[in-house]
This record gives structure tokens, C-alpha cells and sequence, in this order.
């Protein structure tokens, strides 16, 4: 299973860097890289921590649909939906806008109904059942 998904991490990269200089969008990069406030060494760190984050992502995502279920991993996926603007608020300074707080709203609705659909299933499992 990992090689499908590194193998279409693989695709996907190439098909991206063909089209970005096919473009000609590829010669921006090195503006963008010298306007970056922090140095070309931090663009280029972020660039890579973001591709290994998403493929630590990805990785996990994958196992916990082998080890759990596939909707745990959507649940847990959707947990971390209002964990990333809190800390882009936190870190970064960014402002809270309303589509923000209307993502996190949701994602923590969605999380909220699974655990609480998991309790009903769970009381209504050790309730007897009348023969």
C-alpha cells in the first residue's frame, strides 16, 4: 500500500513540475523565493516540511483505514480541520475571518455527531432486548 502511495505522490509531483515551468510560472519562483521575508533557506525548508508533512499525512491516514475503519480516519481527519486555523492564528498572527470560524463550526459538528452516533450505538447495544 505505501508504494501506491508513494508512487502516486511520485506522478502527481512530476505532472505539477511539468506544468509549473511549461508554463512559465517556474521563472516566478525565484522572485517569490527573493520577496520571501525569512531567506531562500526558509522558503525552501517550508516547501519541503509541507511535502513531508503531507506525506506523514497520507501515510497515517492510509493506516489508520487498515487498522480502524475508514470513517475513524475521516474523523480524525476533520479534527484537525479547526486545529489548523487556531494555530495560524497563534503562530502566524493571521487574522480569523468568517469562512475560518464557519470550517471550524463544522468540522467540530461533524466530530461532535460521530461521537455522539458511537454512544447511541453503544447504549442502544447494552440496552436487552425484549423476545
Amino acid at each position: 500500500m505505501l508504494d501506491m502511495i508513494i508512487y502516486t505522490a511520485v506522478v502527481a509531483t512530476l505532472i505539477i513540475v511539468v506544468g509549473l515551468f511549461g508554463s512559465g510560472e517556474g521563472e516566478g519562483l525565484g522572485r517569490e523565493m527573493n520577496k520571501f521575508e525569512l531567506g531562500k533557506v526558509s522558503y525552501v525548508m517550508v516547501l519541503v516540511w509541507i511535502a513531508v508533512s503531507w506525506q506523514v499525512f497520507s501515510i497515517g491516514s492510509v493506516g489508520l483505514i487498515f487498522e480502524v475503519s475508514a470513517l475513524f480516519s475521516n474523523v480524525i481527519s476533520t479534527v484537525g480541520l479547526p486545529i489548523v486555523p487556531v494555530l495560524a492564528v497563534i503562530c502566524f498572527h493571521d487574522s480569523m475571518s468568517g469562512i475560518k470560524v464557519i470550517s471550524m463550526v463544522l468540522a467540530i459538528w461533524g466530530f461532535v455527531s460521530y461521537v455522539y452516533q458511537h454512544y447511541l450505538d453503544d447504549r442502544e447495544s447494552k440496552t436487552p432486548t425484549q423476545v
